[in-house]
Parts: structure tokens; sequence; C-alpha cells
């Protein structure tokens, strides 16, 4: 089946979905984005997705063609245009066409892309083994330059931390903030486990407001598991009972090496098994989003 592609307001087939040269998108990185998540055709707490897009858009200045809930409403229409239950969405708004100068004011309407399709960021066996990463010297960008609150097309910091730990033999890699202190991975959120507490870097320390990462805390909660969002370093890390990252894509996957040190038993542990299948059941329980 050709996949359908949502273009302003259109659903075209793939090899027909074009954007112009000129778009500040393309040449300066300049627009939003948002990847989520479909579980049985509903889209996982995708309110709480299209919240963060506007607030990208409003931190940069952005001002968006569609009302929320007309964003709602093509995400969900693009993914029954392409018979997807179980998928991937990006929804992607850029600064519209432009000049090759910088001035955004010289930009047209802004452009609305939606790709639906099916993923699988890690390999399955993964999830039952779990992953080894190792940190990156490229470090995540301090909050003083482009927040990394902001979910921009400008991906260039995470693209060369993941370069880089691919050139290690890692699918992942751990980011360092401007302080040496840990912020998250190229796409996923971190957490420990130390002593019973669930630990995770603070959003000060530069990191995504992940939804995953806030629908794991609320479970861990919810299990009366302590949930300390503190500033970490790399020991903090090397002597974690547990490790474990979280992501729409990634969901929850367990960490079992870093830098080439063994984390706890070296194998996946019991708080990450049960937040990772609490997880999977909140995901996929109807009427989720």
């Amino acid at each position: 089946m050709t996949r359908q592609i949502y273009i302003n307001g259109q659903l075209v087939p793939r090899e027909k979905a074009v954007i112009s040269v000129f778009d500040h998108g393309l040449l300066y990185g300049d627009g939003v984005f948002e990847g989520l998540r479909s579980y049985g055709g509903q889209v996982f707490r995708l309110q709480a997705h299209v919240d963060r897009l506007w607030e990208s858009a409003q931190a940069i200045c952005l001002e968006m063609p569609l009302t929320q809930q007309e964003m709602c409403e093509a995400i969900r229409s693009t993914l029954r245009g392409n018979s997807i239950e179980d998928g991937y969405i990006r929804a992607i708004v850029t600064r519209g066409v432009g000049t090759l100068g910088l001035d955004p004011n010289k930009c047209s309407q802004p452009q609305v892309i939606i790709i639906a399709d099916t993923i699988e960021l890690y390999p399955r066996e993964l999830y039952e083994q779990g992953l080894e990463i190792v940190t990156t010297s490229v470090t995540r960008s301090p909050p003083t330059a482009l927040n990394p609150r902001i979910k921009s097309l400008n991906y260039l910091n995470n693209i060369l931390a993941k370069i880089e730990g691919l050139r290690s033999g890692c699918i992942e890699a751990l980011m360092l903030n401007h302080k040496g202190e840990l912020a998250e991975c190229t796409g996923d959120n971190i957490f420990l486990v130390q002593r019973g507490k669930l630990l995770t870097p603070p959003l000060d320390a530069g990191i995504l407001d992940g939804i995953t990462r806030q629908a794991v805390i609320e479970l861990a909660r919810g299990c009366k598991i302590e949930v300390l969002e503190m500033a970490l370093t790399q020991h903090d890390v090397y002597i974690a009972q547990e490790c474990f990252l979280t992501g729409t894509a990634a969901e929850v996957v367990p960490v079992v090496k870093v830098d080439s040190r063994v984390i706890g038993t070296g194998k996946p542990g019991p708080v990450t098994v049960d937040l990772k299948d609490r997880f999977h059941r909140l995901a996929r329980k109807r009427n989720s989003g």
C-alpha cells in the first residue's frame, strides 16, 4: 500500500509529497515537530503531544496555521487514510517558503506535514536482554542557546552524538549537559534505579519533557516508588542497580551496560521490567489518549 502523506489539508501519495527547496524548514531547520504513537487506532496521549507542539511553536514565534482541534483531527485522519492501527506518526510544522535570507517575516504560510507509518526502533530482543549505550563527547545544547525543551527541526546536535555512538558500536548514546551532568540520550530520556528509588534528570538539566517519561513517573508513583528528579552524574549511572530509557518510539527499554560497565546484574532489573510491562498495558489500554 502506498503511504498517504498529509500536506496542508490534503492526503497525497508518498511519491508526490514534496515541499519547496525554499522552505525554511529545509534551509534552516526552522520548524517544530512531534513524534506520536498509535495503538489500536488510538493515539497515545494525543492532547499532551499537541500541547507540546504548540509550546515549541510559541517558543520560536511560529504561528500555527491550525487550531489544536484541527491538528488532532488531521493526525487521526492521516492514520485512517493509511489504515494504520499500531504505528508511528510524525507531525511537522515548518516556517514555510521564504528566501535565502534568515528573515522569517519573508516566509509564506507555515506548512503542516503529517506522516504515518510503522516503526520498530530497537530489535525486539533488546527489550528482554537489555541495551548497551556509551557516553558521547557531544554535549546537549544548553538551555541558554536553543532550549532542548523545544522540539525543533534542528537535530544536528543529536545526530552528531548518534554518529559517535554508532561508531562505538552502540545504537544509542548518552549525552551530558554543559555542566557535565546527565541530560538524556540522543532520542530517549534516561532513568536510574538506586536503593529502591527512581532517579531521572530534571528539566533544567537540558532535557526534553518526554511524554513517555512523564507517563513512567506517574506509573512509578502509583506503585509507591519514590521518584526523584535531580542532577545526576556518570558516577550515578555506574553505581546504579538498574537503568532504562523511555521514549515515544522506544517505549521503555532496559540498559544493562554503559561505557562498557555492567549495570547491576547485567540483566534487566525487576523495577525496569515491571514499569516496562505497566507502560505496555497503559499504552494499549482503550481510550488511554
